[in-house]
């Protein structure tokens, strides 16, 4: 990377999907650990809730979040791209985590329970053991949907702060030349990564092919 302008939206784009990665990763494994244990009438509507975003476009949610910040909270960009990304990926962290709880048994954490763990070492000791693929399953496709974000980042991005996605459109605006192709493959190939190691984490057949819950 010898342009400076993509050199910096990469590293803002790395830093972002980080930053998201993080946040997504943990409140999706509360969330869905919460969720396992409603009973099935509450459980379903709260991760039809939760999963909701995604079947929204990403041009209305980042217009919307333009409009909300603009309007109430102003904030820094970076901020704001933050806020945007975790809404489309909490859903992911959530329903992979929730497929990786489907295969824990209960009686392992209640076990613990009678032998005098309390519920935050059953949690640590039993519970985050066993769903840790699942965890990792949703953080990988936090990660890749952050970095590939155009939508979102559209709108929240400002003349300091972009991603790489976002800048290569830019680019494309003004001229097309062999740095954004390179630009572009060098984003596909991370995807691809990340797709290969999900795979060997979890399964894509898995994580693709099977609902929430089994039966």
């Amino acid at each position: 990377f010898n342009d400076a302008y993509l050199w910096s939206a990469f590293k803002t784009s790395l830093l972002l999907a980080t930053a998201a990665t993080m946040i997504a990763a943990v409140v999706g494994a509360l969330g869905a650990l919460a969720i396992s244990r409603m009973s099935p009438r509450w459980r379903d509507l709260v991760t039809t809730t939760f999963l909701s975003p995604l079947v929204l476009p990403g041009v209305i949610i980042g217009f919307a979040l333009l409009m909300f910040f603009s309007a109430f909270i102003p904030l820094p960009a970076f901020l704001k791209l933050i806020a945007g990304h975790l809404i489309i990926t909490i859903p992911y962290t959530i329903r992979m985590t929730l497929i990786g709880l489907t295969g824990i048994k209960e009686t392992l954490r209640e076990a613990a329970l009678n032998l005098g763990a309390n519920e935050l070492q059953a949690f640590f000791t039993i519970t985050l053991p066993l769903a840790k693929n699942g965890i990792a399953a949703g953080a990988i496709f936090a990660f890749a949907f952050s970095m590939d974000d155009v939508a979102i980042s559209l709108f929240l991005s400002d003349f300091n702060t972009y991603t790489f996605p976002v800048a290569l459109i830019g680019l494309m605006r003004s001229k097309f030349d062999l740095t954004i192709a390179a630009a572009a493959v060098v984003l596909m190939a991370l995807t691809v990564v990340l797709l290969f190691v999900l795979d060997r984490v979890l399964g894509l057949e898995r994580v693709i092919g099977q609902g929430i819950y089994r039966a």
